[in-house]
């Protein structure tokens, strides 16, 4: 078997190689520019004088203040000009030369065909006033909430979870998302039902440190976070859907350009960042290549962090060729290692436990895009994946508590995505085609060392302490999945109707087949500053891949009685969802924009996961249905004088219902018909202020988040909290009549009744329910601070940047989770420090 799984990889490896050589031969059919690749956009164009005559060295200027998106170009000698790689997004647009009146204009770039425009600039001395509304936020019509995030944030929030730059952004940067521990995050009250598009390419599995390596922020120019009815071109996972435009090397010169920093901080936490790209308007070249290490690589159970070093390193390389034609190819390299221990328990510390986990990612994805008029596109993606997760036990297998366990998972994914782009006076339309095969392999051992465990009749026959022999798991599976998709927006005066349609087959361990209208509406009021929207979505969700067979076999050797597995035996089915979303889009002053949509979804087939033990292993549950809808509210300014700061608010209601299938070994057991998920908060929210003056002098930055306390289903009343040991109790702050427990002095009794915890809400007696008053977190603040500088020695080619950060400033001690069945129990990291100097040249 592991013959044919390595022959199986160099086959993908060769065809992910011959598609990738195969676009490069293509040949350029004429003289006419294209995009970049991927799903950035372009604006090209000439700039002529009063007589017709081309203007060169005219420079070229677009901006988004409210995404702190900036790029320049210059004309050639024939007054031509090129910006490529832009995302989707409203710009506003500038056209100086020496001598002329500078032209203004206001432009929208909602489609991969490159945006023609002709500027004719007049002549200074005949220049008259102009009113510009560029200096206001940009009103969007489009029936989706979304946001944006470029480069200019990414270095100035705080980053909490080594390893977990982009999940952090993101739960920070977007509204409606409850954080999660180890980067994890839930949005809009799924967990992990997430679709990235990286340049075009889609990843709908887990990027996430415990089971694929994420793509570093240098890597990334820009991002769109659409957290509302996603447009038919997205499948699979569509809570929350993030577009992103790696960075390139068209046009930086062939002078290299780019960053170098080194960083330290608490918990001996060593990084290394360098970004460096070069290039000509034909050829780009960009290289990102990182490394870290951390005493405090995930999450810890305990608040003092115990056996928990981790490391890794990515290098992300994307190569771009434009010769010149209607052809244009670029090919995106991704390779990354996650290598970590696994926190222990006091318990497991005392016992000597040492498990650890090691995850490597691989993946190539070439790209294509062919013109075939000025207003058609096609682009064509072929792609592969492959992650590979091996998890090692402690050399005695006596010196793990509960179980020892291990595992060798590997999860490849190959295909291709081809899109077809036309632009034609009130049509934007897309269709597309997409085809992927998973491959999967499961390797899964389980041996039972706790004899309480032990004692459950399903796992009698794999208690090592009584004789038993491990459960062993070993299996292969493949999933084919095919989608056809088409979707127009119409553009009709004030108002935008988006319609698309998605078609999805999905042939795995299950089987079925998803229909799925989608349908928007954007109305603009202008003179209010207001764009109104509404939509409904129809959703074909699919099942995770990552030990997807295990968790669908769970009846395999008796494992679905008692506390393994969930009612049934059977493979996980798709879900399928309606979605219906509501909300706005206001200028409030020339400063500030609102954002805020209402969202509510009824899915048939509900996911999530549950977490094997306290360990990164986690295995897909599905529930009969599920309710969920809430609110997201998002408050920004644009960047005044050197100050920019945005508000994210979030209220989730999430009711999942049951039975449910699949799973393993559920830490809580659930057998309530409803309850209140993990995903389900009353309200959160990020708060976060930076201020910066000139453009690269000294900045300074705050940021508050706030969690109202997402619900913990352990503890349901003061029985549940006796019976937790003295460590638990001493975690969740438990105490009764002014005594409170310890890691080595439980609690028994309470006989008096006035209990309580601090870092839990327990219900008071007699008022506990799943569904209408589960018990929570505490509510938790968390600041952070950071200060640095852009140009610290005031120089003007290669500039020295300082920065210094100071995680949860006030040392407050909080809880993820506890006890969770989806996630087990994390502590929040302590205050932590970093300072990092680095270079840009």
């Amino acid at each position: 078997m592991e013959i044919q799984s390595k022959a199986n990889m160099w086959n993908q490896i060769r065809f992910a190689g011959a598609v990738a050589g195969l676009l490069m031969l293509c040949p350029a059919i004429a003289p006419a520019r294209t995009n970049s690749g991927g799903s950035g956009g372009a604006i090209e164009g000439t700039v002529l004088d009063p007589s017709g005559l081309a203007i060169p060295g005219a420079e070229v200027t677009i901006v988004n203040r409210l995404a702190g998106f900036h790029a320049t170009a210059e004309t050639g000698p024939g007054g031509a000009f090129q910006l490529q790689n832009i995302p989707p997004n409203p710009y506003h647009l500038e056209v100086s030369a020496p001598g002329f009146a500078t032209w203004h204009q206001d432009v929208s770039l909602r489609s991969t065909v490159p945006l023609r425009l002709k500027v004719s600039l007049r002549l200074a001395a005949e220049a008259t006033t102009l009113v510009v509304e560029g200096g206001q936020a940009q009103l969007e019509e489009v029936s989706y909430a979304h946001h944006d995030v470029g480069q200019a944030a990414f270095s100035k929030l705080p980053v909490r979870s080594a390893g977990a730059s982009l999940s952090d952004l993101i739960t920070l940067a977007s509204p409606g998302v409850v954080a999660d521990s180890n980067g994890f995050f839930h949005p809009l009250g799924d967990h992990a039902q997430t679709t990235f598009s990286i340049d075009g390419q889609p990843i709908s599995d887990q990027q996430n440190k415990q089971f694929s390596a994420e793509l570093p922020l240098n890597a990334i120019q820009s991002m769109e976070l659409i957290t509302g009815a996603a447009s038919a071109e997205f499948g699979d996972k569509t809570s929350l859907v993030v577009t992103a435009v790696t960075r390139s090397g068209l046009g930086l010169g062939r002078t290299p350009h780019g960053d170098v920093s080194a960083s330290y901080g608490s918990f001996g936490t060593l990084a290394e960042e360098t970004a460096v790209g070069l290039g000509s308007s034909r050829t780009g070249n960009f290289l990102a290549a990182n490394a870290l290490r951390s005493g405090r690589f995930l999450d810890t159970p305990e608040f003092r962090p115990f056996h928990a070093a981790g490391n890794n390193y990515t290098l992300f390389d994307r190569f771009d060729y434009q010769p010149g034609g209607k052809n244009s190819y670029h090919v995106n390299f991704f390779h990354a290692r996650n290598w970590f221990q696994v926190p222990d328990t006091y318990n497991q510390r005392w016992n000597g436990q040492d498990q650890r986990q090691k995850v490597l990612t691989l993946n190539l994805a070439p790209s294509l895009q062919h013109v075939f008029s000025p207003n058609a596109l096609l682009s064509l993606n072929p792609f592969w994946r492959r992650d590979q997760v091996d998890y090692y036990p402690s050399r005695d297998p006596f010196a793990d508590t509960p179980a020892t366990l291990s595992q060798d998972r590997h999860l490849a994914n190959w295909g291709a995505k081809s899109e077809l782009s036309y632009l034609r006076g009130r049509h934007n339309v897309k269709t597309g085609l997409q085809w992927m095969q998973t491959r999967l392999q499961e390797r899964f051992r389980l041996g039972v060392t706790d004899p309480a465990l032990g004692a459950e009749s399903g796992l009698a026959p794999y208690d090592l302490t009584r004789g038993g022999r491990p459960f062993l798991f070993d299996r292969n599976a493949n999933i084919d999945q095919f989608a056809a998709f088409a979707q127009d927006a119409i553009t009709l005066g004030k108002l935008t109707l988006n319609a698309g349609l998605r078609v999805d087959r999905y042939a795995g361990l299950s089987q079925a087949t998803g229909v799925q209208p989608r349908l928007g509406v954007a109305y603009l009021l202008k003179p209010l500053h207001t764009v109104l929207r509404a939509a409904y979505s129809r959703t074909f969700e699919t099942p995770y891949n990552e030990n997807l067979i295990l968790a669908s076999a769970t009846g395999e050797g008796g494992l679905a009685t008692n506390v393994f597995g969930a009612y049934a035996s059977r493979p996980i089915q798709p879900g399928r969802r309606n979605q219906y979303n509501a909300g706005l889009q206001q200028s409030l002053g020339k400063w500030l924009q609102l954002d805020a949509d209402y969202f509510w979804k009824y899915t048939r087939n509900a996911f999530d996961f549950g977490t094997l033990f306290n360990t990164p292993i986690a295995f897909p549950i599905s529930w009969h249905k599920s309710n969920i809808d809430g609110v997201s509210v998002r408050v920004s300014t644009l960047n005044v004088h050197g100050f920019q700061a945005y508000t994210t608010l979030g209220h989730t209601r999430a009711r999942f219902f049951g039975p449910s299938n699949g799973g393993l070994i559920f830490n809580s057991p659930l057998d309530t018909a409803v309850f209140r998920i993990d995903h389900d908060q009353a309200f959160e929210q990020t708060t976060h202020l930076r201020y910066q003056r000139p453009n690269h002098g000294p900045w300074m930055a705050f940021t508050w988040r706030y969690d109202s306390g997402a619900v913990a289903g352990a503890v349901s009343g003061l029985d549940d909290a006796l019976a937790l040991a003295a460590a638990e109790q001493a975690a969740i702050g438990f105490y009764c009549a002014g005594r409170q427990a310890t890691l080595t002095d439980g609690i028994q009794a309470c006989p008096g009744g006035m209990f309580g915890a601090v870092r839990l809400r327990i219900p008071a007696p007699g008022t506990a329910s799943a569904d209408h008053n589960p018990p929570r977190l505490t509510p938790r603040h968390l600041f952070d601070v950071a200060v640095g500088s852009d140009n610290l020695l005031h120089k003007e080619h290669v500039r020295t940047t300082l920065k210094l950060m100071v995680t949860n400033l006030a040392n407050n001690v909080a809880l993820y989770n506890f006890r969770s069945t989806f996630s087990g129990t994390h502590f929040m990291a302590p205050r932590a420090y970093s300072v990092q100097i680095g270079l840009v040249f």
